[in-house]
């Protein structure tokens, strides 16, 4: 444990492209668990593997972290800014005997994982330029030898550590590889640079993905070799596709951009990974980042994989669009309208989205559940027929129901009065419900399925309403 006693937690991205919906886990897990004991959430760019960086990678993992609402509270570092440090720091277990140069080539390296492959060992370095001295090594520097540094792993004894999900962990030393901590390009990797870092930020608690579970024994071995404390640490569960294998782009999206672009909401995604893996010990499923805060343990987190289910965040998803007022749903559907090449201008988009608001999934559906709204439909004639009733008679309705709705003033215009109205009149005609609506509802809409009639009427507004019916029974007449 850090000899600070403040809580300090961080999120550790590498800019090699858009954020994973488990580095989104990774980094609510770690703000909730700061938030809750008073700490601090720290942002940090692990850059060092150039050859992965993508361009304006750094900018979007900010921008994407914003979205959510988890902010950091540090300067974020940049690790690829800091590269004199880590060298130091390796040419100081250097001086002490705890790592060495390395000379051997690419080519070395992989003929000595292929012959350890054939007899079924486990591949690992065999330690060649562990004992070389240190003048050979100066002389072989001076001559511009390519060369890594690695560290000095004990080859006998245990390394265990209690990890907060995982209980009590132990390696067994032989296994453990002479990992490289600088590479020959000069920068380190991650195993050093992570170690360095969250000692200089004063981490008290890393918590990541379970793919660094094996690597915890190297980092914790590396703070014994520069006598530092270690931090706690806490290894997530692996994200699952539903036939249990690991959650990846091979199987489909997987960066948090391809969901919000689908038209998932930040909160409902982000409620969303918040159970992938923990749950709350009770029934309830429904938590902003407020509630979050109060209600997270990270002991709850579960060992075993969490999988992805995709219907449930389609739920979710949908509560939250139902909590949107109509004024922030037609604002947030404009981009995926603008995407179906649809004017909304001359439209009252508000009522609009409002008549799907309590059926869609997520905001890239409201193009095509309302596209009737913008085009005047083009449907058979046929579907205005309710069951056996005979198209004279829906001929009749249908002009009844102009009669009706052309003397309602602009400013009665509303769902509610067009449906009293309506109802109060097919009462008093003793006319069959469905013999009137269902033909309305195909008259506006041009749809078997669609929002009732009077929602359809209110958002297309009076004139067009009008229209559409006296098109119905032009086409009744044909």
């Amino acid at each position: 444990m850090s000899t600070s006693t403040k809580i300090k937690t961080r999120f550790a991205p590498s800019p090699t492209g858009f954020l994973h919906v488990g580095g989104l886990r990774t980094a609510l897990y770690n703000y909730l668990f700061a938030k809750q004991n008073d700490g601090e959430f720290m942002l940090r760019i692990e850059d060092t593997d150039q050859s992965r960086k993508v361009e304006g990678a750094i900018e979007n993992l900010k921008d994407v972290l914003a979205r959510f609402n988890l902010n950091w509270d540090n300067q974020p570092m940049i690790q690829s800014e800091r590269l004199k440090k880590y060298r130091d720091m390796a040419e100081v277990l250097i001086k002490e005997d705890k790592a060495y140069y390395c000379f051997c080539t690419t080519e070395r390296l992989e003929q000595l994982r292929s012959q350890q492959i054939q007899r079924k060992l486990p591949p690992m370095y065999d330690g060649q330029c562990r004992n070389l001295s240190s003048d050979e090594c100066s002389e072989r520097i001076k001559k511009g030898e390519p060369h890594v540094i690695r560290f000095k792993m004990p080859k006998t004894g245990n390394t265990e550590f209690v990890d907060i999900v995982r209980g009590k962990v132990n390696f067994d030393n032989k296994i453990l590889d002479d990992q490289v901590i600088i590479k020959s390009d000069g920068f380190p990797t991650y195993h050093l640079a992570s170690v360095v870092d969250d000692h200089e930020m004063s981490i008290s608690h890393v918590i990541r993905g379970e793919e660094w579970l094996s690597s915890t024994p190297k980092h914790i071995l590396l703070y014994q070799a520069f006598g530092w404390d270690s931090p706690q640490f806490a290894h997530l569960p692996l994200l699952l596709n539903p036939d249990k294998s690991k959650l990846s782009k091979r199987q489909g999206d997987v960066a948090v951009e391809d969901y919000l672009t689908q038209g998932y909401l930040p909160e409902a995604l982000l409620n969303f990974v918040l159970l992938l893996g923990w749950n709350p010990g009770d029934n309830e499923e429904i938590f902003d980042l407020t509630t979050m805060a109060k209600t997270f343990d990270l002991q709850r987190v579960h060992k075993s994989g969490a999988v992805f289910n995709i219907a449930k965040l389609d739920w979710l998803n949908s509560h939250y669009i139902k909590l949107l007022t109509p004024k922030k749903l037609a604002e947030l559907s404009l981009p995926f309208y603008e995407k179906a090449n649809i004017k909304t201008k001359k439209f009252d988009l508000e009522k609009i989205v409002l008549t799907e608001q309590p059926r869609i999934k997520k905001l890239s559906e409201l193009p095509e559940a309302t596209g009737f709204f913008f085009a005047n439909p083009n449907y058979d004639p046929g579907l205005l027929i309710w069951k056996k009733t005979k198209p004279q008679h829906i001929m009749v309705n249908l002009k009844l129901l102009i009669d009706i709705l052309e003397p309602i003033k602009i400013d009665d215009w509303t769902a509610a009065k067009i449906e009293k109205i309506i109802k109060a009149k097919i009462t008093e005609n003793n006319i069959g419900t469905g013999d009137v609506l269902w033909p309305m509802r195909v008259a506006l809409s041009g749809r078997k399925a669609s929002p009732g009639p009077f929602e359809i009427a209110d958002a297309l507004g009076q004139a067009v309403s009008l229209q559409r019916l006296k098109t119905a029974i032009a086409l009744l007449e044909k």
